[in-house]
């Protein structure tokens, strides 16, 4: 998950809203791949309190006047909430439950003062609608002049970014009852199959557990090695993230994908802010689709290993170190995405499970506090923060600051073997100097296996350059 600045909407009372995290799933492209959803933000509940009205002007809507809304999602959130959204622009809120009611009133045509009468109903006390249709307005909720769901300046017609490199637009593509066998009860029974199988196939032959000094060079040739690795890694990523839009096409969800960075690592992550439109138990295929295809790939790879280490496959020596390096390669993505404290897939899972709203954040502020340099207006924004946040973010962030270290190691494990010895041997290539042949192959190698974590460095300085800008500012 990416993510968001909390949206408190003004003018409102009693109740406050807040705005989810962006919901992102993602992958190292040098060897994972991860997911992209955002948490809900909040809106403030309606205040005590037709002719049609739509745009950011419909502040001033009168009592008898209706109000065009944007194709908006309703979803209960808890007792006392609902979520609410605009899918085509990926901007969520969670509200009091009684604006959840002033919304359904709007969409079935209702005008303001049968929605305020319904509210009232709803909450025991006068409602101010017009000023909720006010925040609805700032939030860009209210449908265009034309009524064509635009909110008229285009500013809200296209969806929120949340990477730095990502697609401008939904993807579709796919009909959701196409797919939707691929992610029924059966299936999942079957890709938790092909997960317990592989985790079997190492507990009974700990030798087919991957070795990154040996298994991460199928070829004598380092450099040929490196350059066996790139095909298997892109398709793994894309098969990684091709597996979350599917889960959401089944359920009726559009996504998109990007490129974004985890520390030093580049990513591939794509974006599922459109769960927000479901229920919560609804959420978890589309967030876990990755893994259920990397458990089919892994016990795919793993099962022709274990043919030929029990000799019922005569493989050629070189069949036996590809099957070698890629098991190596999808093992690393998987136990990836177990790093929750990189927005990786299970921390989707986690946030929703735990209902959380936007913990990253939270995390982030309360790690500030801890270490004495939270600001005062960070101060107010933490005091907002809704109690589910708080309490998880009290031992989350420990676990965020202690996943350093879990990085580390999984970086010294399983990568760093194998970056030395591709530098060693280009570092022998290039002391050949720029006039042979040998120089450039090197070169070429060495710099098509650590180009994304240069580029991921590269989105880095730019980021951490544009944070210091806007602080002098």
């Amino acid at each position: 998950m990416t993510a968001s600045e909390p949206v408190t909407a003004p003018g409102a009372a009693p109740g406050s809203a807040t705005a989810p995290e962006p919901v992102t799933v993602a992958e190292p492209v040098t060897v994972a791949e991860p997911v992209t959803a955002p948490e809900p933000a909040a809106v403030s509940e309606p205040e005590a309190a037709p002719e049609q009205v739509s745009g950011p002007g419909a502040a001033a809507v009168g009592g008898s006047a209706t109000v065009r809304l944007r194709p908006l999602s309703v979803v209960p959130e808890g007792e006392d909430e609902v979520l609410v959204g605009d899918p085509a622009t990926g901007t969520f809120v969670t509200i009091p439950a009684v604006g959840g009611v002033v919304i359904a009133a709007l969409q079935r045509g209702a005008s303001v003062d049968e929605a305020a009468a319904e509210a009232e109903e709803f909450a025991g006390q006068p409602v101010n609608v017009p000023s909720f249709v006010a925040t609805l307005g700032e939030l860009g909720f209210l449908a265009g002049e034309d009524g064509d769901g635009d909110p008229g300046d285009g500013a809200a017609s296209e969806p929120v970014r949340t990477a730095p490199i990502q697609a401008r637009r939904w993807m579709t593509g796919i009909r959701p009852e196409t797919v939707r066998p691929f992610f029924g009860p059966v299936a999942w029974a079957c890709y938790a199959a092909c997960l317990l199988y592989a985790l079997g196939v190492f507990a009974l032959r700990p030798g087919l557990l991957p070795d990154p000094a040996e298994d991460a060079f199928p070829f004598d040739d380092t450099g040929l090695s490196a350059l066996a690795w790139l095909p298997f890694v892109w398709f793994a990523a894309a098969s990684h993230e091709c597996g979350h839009w599917l889960g959401a096409r089944a359920l009726g969800i559009q996504t998109r994908f990007g490129v974004d960075r985890r520390m030093w690592m580049l990513v591939f992550e794509t974006d599922l802010t459109q769960l927000w439109t479901l229920p919560r138990r609804r959420r978890y295929g589309p967030l876990l689709a990755g893994l259920a295809v990397d458990s089919v790939l892994l016990a795919v790879l793993l099962t022709g290993r274990l043919l030929i280490d029990t000799g019922h496959w005569a493989a050629p020596d070189l069949v036996g170190s590809l099957l070698a390096a890629w098991v190596f390669i999808k093992v690393m993505q998987m136990l990836w995405q177990s790093l929750v404290f990189l927005r990786t897939d299970l921390y989707a899972v986690l946030v929703n499970a735990l209902g959380c709203r936007n913990l990253w954040r939270v995390k982030s502020l309360m790690l500030r506090r801890a270490f004495g340099r939270l600001t005062a207006e960070e101060a107010g924004e933490l005091a907002e923060a809704t109690e589910t946040d708080l309490r998880v973010g009290r031992w989350f962030r420990w676990v965020w600051l202690a996943g350093f270290v879990g990085v580390v190691v999984w970086f010294c494990l399983l990568l760093l073997p194998v970056f030395a010895e591709v530098l060693r041997w280009a570092a022998g290539g290039l002391a050949e100097g720029p006039l042979s042949a040998g120089f450039w192959y090197r070169l070429l190698c060495a710099g098509l296996l650590l180009g994304p974590e240069t580029l991921a460095l590269s989105l880095a300085v730019k980021e951490y350059a544009g944070r210091l800008a806007a602080r002098r500012a």
